[in-house]
């Protein structure tokens, strides 16, 4: 009953046009006021959002969020497009296939779906359409290859997941996503090809090999931040925190000392969005926290880990039965505020199957990613089509066969645990 008295007055909020963020603190205040009284309420809800933002490990999200600002404003997307034809482009179907990659790489380093969406599309998606693939078809790539930033570190959202889960390594977390969003990545390509063959697209002009090493060079300084991140973080040099810092300074001496594509009347605008953004995030992890509270006070977690164990106690089907629901919960809910809101109910019941909890993170956001790219709510979904200028509806059928790779790898994440715990235990053990 809790939950369906949270859930019905949670989606009123939303169909009112309430901010998600608000809907969730009003909707845990109003139950709480209902089981107990208007003064201890408003305390505890007031002390459980303080408590879900005080955490040493959150500082890092205005850090990487403020480095994807600048990487998104500082000539970077160019540099890795142009590496990507360089490498790709002659293929069949290449141009399909440098946007796939162009998007890995800018998600990697940006650890935004949206910016990639945003600075890799605007750009591939008219040269696609000059070669004669669909805007429709353009966009659903986009939208689907900007999802592999959030598994490939840095990524703010492995880090909401860590703080969620209560105490999982961000460091295994970053190293646990790279496997499974390479694999992602490799899905569309081979679909892509597959769609170029059959529609008889063809790739560009082979490059000489001196053209093909000067992209290639000229991309390195970007993707070097990867290396620098990951470096220092796996090496013990610094925290996932003072990463955040490295990159913010190391993004802005690219974007405006090497490149000199950022000035002063930039960096102001750059600032201002990632105050905008990092407030956002953090209001609505605090009011998740408070949600996620008031659950585990009601014993929720342990009252559904019981009922789905009584369908069955084989760990892969009580995945399946989570993956089909955190599916359809993608489709209507925010990533964010799902993985805040979802993993203390999910997690326990993982737990109490023996499932590594790195496996359960990378599982569930990978079936979020598909969520951001599916209608009605899918926010990748509305920036790719006003980049492409079409509609949501006539997106959904080249969306299709995109789907089926993101779900190939998904079950595959989910019936094999070395996918996302090989490299941990090698690097991080």
């Amino acid at each position: 009953m809790t939950i369906i008295f949270l859930l019905c007055l949670f989606f009123l909020l939303l169909f009112l046009n309430v901010p998600i963020s608000f809907a969730i603190g009003l909707a845990t205040f109003v139950y709480m006021f209902t089981a107990i009284d208007f003064l201890p309420a408003a305390t505890t809800v007031a002390q459980r959002m303080t408590n879900g933002v005080n955490s040493f490990a959150l500082m890092a999200i205005p850090f990487f969020i403020l480095s994807g600002q600048i990487m998104a404003q500082g000539g970077i997307a160019k540099r890795l497009i142009n590496c990507a034809m360089a490498l790709l482009g002659a293929l069949p179907g290449g141009l399909a296939l440098v946007n796939v990659l162009s998007c890995t790489f800018f998600g990697a380093i940006s650890g935004s779906a949206v910016a990639a969406t945003s600075a890799i599309g605007s750009f591939m998606v008219p040269q696609m359409k000059k070669a004669g693939y669909s805007p429709e078809f353009s966009a659903a790539v986009t939208a689907t290859a900007s999802t592999t930033g959030l598994l490939i570190p840095p990524s703010n959202i492995l880090i909401i997941y860590a703080i969620a889960s209560g105490g999982v390594s961000i460091s295994a977390l970053f190293l646990a996503g790279y496997i499974p969003g390479l694999l992602v990545a490799l899905a569309l390509m081979i679909f892509c090809v597959i769609y170029a063959k059959r529609k008889g697209f063809k790739g560009s002009e082979r490059l000489p090999l001196g053209i093909v090493l000067k992209q290639v060079w000229q991309a390195v300084p970007s993707l070097a931040l990867i290396f620098i991140v990951m470096g220092g973080i796996i090496s013990g040099i610094f925290t996932p925190t003072e990463a955040g810092a490295i990159a913010v300074i190391y993004a802005l001496i690219l974007a405006a000392g090497v490149y000199r594509e950022v000035d002063m009347e930039k960096f102001g605008s750059i600032l201002t969005k990632t105050v905008e953004t990092t407030a956002i995030v953090l209001f609505l992890i605090a009011t998740s926290s408070a949600l996620s509270w008031m659950l585990s006070y009601e014993n929720i977690p342990q009252e559904l880990t019981d009922t789905l164990l009584t369908i069955s106690e084989n760990p892969l089907m009580i995945l399946l039965i989570i993956n089909l629901i955190l599916l359809l919960i993608g489709a209507f809910m925010d990533m964010t505020p799902a993985v805040l809101i979802f993993t203390p109910i999910f997690l326990p019941i993982a737990a109490t199957l023996g499932i590594d909890p790195l496996q359960f993170g990378i599982m569930m956001i990978l079936n979020l990613c598909i969520g951001l790219c599916t209608p009605p709510v899918g926010a990748i979904l509305f920036v790719s089509c006003a980049v492409s200028k079409t509609k949501i509806e006539k997106m959904v059928k080249p969306m299709l066969p995109l789907y089926v790779g993101m779900i190939a790898v998904l079950v595959m994440v989910t019936m094999f645990p070395s996918i996302s715990t090989f490299l941990p235990s090698l690097l991080a053990p």
